[in-house]
């Protein structure tokens, strides 16, 4: 049994969000914040990267971050 040419093909690059894309999935990551109690003052300072590495850990929410 042979490996066929499905095997070898890889995609070469993964496709990027769209420009829409991005901002509604940033959207979504303020409003999670927003209702785990953080206030909009401290996430409009904040860096998306920020944002994102809040939202891996949910529950270390502490309100000395929420505010």
């Amino acid at each position: 049994m042979g490996t066929g040419r499905t095997y070898k093909r890889k995609p070469l690059t993964r496709p990027r969000k769209t420009g829409y894309e991005l901002r509604r999935k940033q959207n979504v990551h303020k409003k999670r914040l927003i209702a785990l109690g953080v206030s909009e003052e401290a996430i409009r300072t904040m860096t998306q990267k920020d944002i994102r590495e809040l939202l891996k850990r949910p529950g270390k929410i502490t309100a000395s971050k929420a505010g």
